[in-house]
């Protein structure tokens, strides 16, 4: 298309990870692409300026970001997941048995997951979009968007008026305004948990260990961090962590110290206390022509496995390879039969994600006596399956199925 200077290859409504690793991914992939990102927030995101999370970038997202020229810069902030246990007790009980243990590389040398600090990485991927030349536009938001001949027209808040797109994305998190009005339906339902996650000190090492420990309200992870730091991740009932989040910090931490005990020493706040309430949801559809959902926008799951992040940098290697291959074949890159390969590519696996997630939050997250004796079998007689616990591992590191070429290392 490209008929005027107002005119981009590709529009994504969104700066979050999602949205920015899909234009550092495109235009990495794919020099002569236009490329904008619009966002509602204003100013570079970094530590202190809202999001105190820290995730899990699995050893496929590693790869990804590695080949994108981005992960050498977030290596200072990265906390390899060298290994990983999980316990199933109640909440007073004095013993935390470990029932399950996962060595954490999947390769020599290559661990099997990073911690690494939202805003951190949020930063530093604007840094490589703005080096790389896409252009980004906040404080900014799509007010509209229309299907016009072989593009789509957009119409933005900052008064620059229309802006003409082969491919619009929608990259706005799991409350999505761009899906809303692109009529896009989703499966949903809000669970009966919210997540507290803050950053904590302590005074023992954690040697790159991660801990999830199954409680009735749900589980509670202990996130390796750079330096004797972790990301807690504690998932509790509504009210619950609301009365938590509000405590003193020496009563939280009297709280936290029941459930986890001290093998950290004695933990202090190294950050704020946040609650997101907890629940799935999922789209019917990822695409409408020349429009597509990535991210949080198409799937929103349960923290229990981690994923969430990960799922969000598949979705921009698949995009990004049916895009830019449509590109290099002389197609139209947002024409039908491409967003359709990356729907087929994307949609059974976050399905099947959501179900195994949801699935996994309903047996672990209860006080049943009988569901807890067949779990902990479970997780006893995996504990003794190597070839079995590598599987789980290298499912997790995001390196099984049909895998896009970035998350395997290789250049689209």
């Amino acid at each position: 298309m490209l008929k005027h200077g107002n005119d981009v290859n590709v529009l994504i409504g969104g700066g979050g990870y999602v949205g920015l690793s899909l234009a550092v991914a495109l235009k990495h992939s794919d020099p002569d692409l236009q490329v904008m990102v619009v966002d509602a927030r204003a100013g570079k995101p970094g530590p202190g300026k809202g999001d105190e999370r820290a995730s899990a970038i699995a050893a496929s997202a590693r790869r990804l970001l590695t080949v994108l020229g981005v992960f050498d810069d977030l290596a200072d902030q990265a906390q390899p997941i060298r290994d990983m246990i999980v316990t199933d007790s109640r909440t007073g009980d004095a013993v935390r048995p470990v029932f399950l243990s996962f060595d954490g590389e999947i390769e020599p040398g290559e661990p099997f997951a990073h911690m690494v600090p939202n805003a951190h990485l949020v930063a530093t991927l604007q840094d490589r979009a703005e080096a790389l030349g896409v252009t980004l536009k906040a404080p900014c938001r799509i007010t509209g968007f229309e299907e016009a001949g072989s593009g789509m027209r957009v119409t933005l808040s900052d008064g620059q008026g229309i802006i003409d797109a082969d491919l619009l994305v929608a990259a706005d998190g799991v409350r999505s305004g761009l899906r809303e009005q692109a009529g896009i339906r989703t499966v949903s339902w809000q669970y009966r948990q919210k997540a507290i996650v803050t950053t904590l000190a302590h005074t023992e090492p954690h040697h790159g260990r991660a801990e999830e420990h199954f409680l009735p309200a749900g589980p509670l992870a202990l996130l390796p961090l750079t330096g004797n730091r972790s990301s807690l991740v504690w998932t509790e009932y509504p009210q619950r962590a609301d009365r938590l989040i509000a405590e003193d910090e020496d009563l939280f931490l009297m709280e936290l110290e029941s459930r986890t005990g001290f093998h950290l020493g004695r933990f202090s706040l190294a950050g704020p206390r946040q609650a997101y309430p907890l629940g799935l949801m999922l789209v019917r559809e990822f695409v409408r022509p020349r429009f597509a959902l990535a991210g949080d926008a198409a799937h929103g799951i349960h923290p229990i496995a981690g994923q969430g992040l990960n799922m969000g940098f598949r979705d921009v290697a698949a995009l990004t390879e049916v895009v830019v291959e449509a590109r290099r074949l002389g197609l139209d890159m947002a024409g039908p039969d491409v967003l359709q390969r990356y729907q087929q590519w994307r949609r059974f696996d976050t399905w099947q994600m959501g179900a195994v997630t949801d699935s996994l939050n309903r047996l672990f997250s209860n006080d049943n006596r009988f569901l807890r004796g067949i779990r902990d079998l479970g997780l006893g007689l995996v504990d003794r399956m190597p070839s079995l616990k590598s599987a789980f591992i290298r499912e997790a590191a995001g390196i099984t199925g049909q895998t896009p070429k970035l998350m395997l290392g290789e250049p689209v």
